[in-house]
């Protein structure tokens, strides 16, 4: 005859075999979402920062003078240098402690407008130093 094992402890194993896949699959979605998240505000910052440089937002139309002159634009450093407009804009990018950072850059004949949050950081290890400090750039040609 024989004898029925013990069953005791299986449905523990079970459930950390299983977790351990369900867990890294929950974190996976909530780190690419959250990084998903970032870039889109970026691209708004800097979306609305080349508006600034453009249309003078902030009380400097580089681009505009430029244009009516028809001189090459020399355009640089911050549109949006107050942390309100940038709240307003992409209120996102300012969690956890976070500044997020806004360039413009003359080139040739375009502007460059440059945002990233330089102290961004992935929370799952598998992603390594790949995902971190995202940036995105929008030229505006002349």
């Amino acid at each position: 005859m024989m004898r029925k094992l013990d069953q005791r402890g299986v449905a523990a194993f079970e459930f950390c075999v299983v977790a351990v896949a369900f867990f890294t699959l929950v974190f996976t979605i909530f780190d690419l979402g959250r990084y998903a998240i970032t870039m889109q505000s970026l691209r708004a910052l800097a979306n609305a920062g080349a508006r600034a440089t453009t249309v003078g937002g902030s009380g400097s139309a580089c681009y505009t003078d430029a244009m009516i002159k028809k001189t090459a634009p020399t355009c640089s450093g911050d549109p949006l240098p107050s942390d309100t407009a940038k709240k307003n804009v992409a209120p996102f990018l300012y969690s956890g402690g976070l500044t997020p950072t806004l360039n413009a850059i003359t080139g040739g004949n375009a502007v460059t407008v440059t945002a990233s949050e330089p102290g961004f950081k992935m929370l799952m290890p598998i992603w390594g130093a790949s995902l971190d400090a995202p940036s995105a750039s929008i030229t505006v040609p002349f």
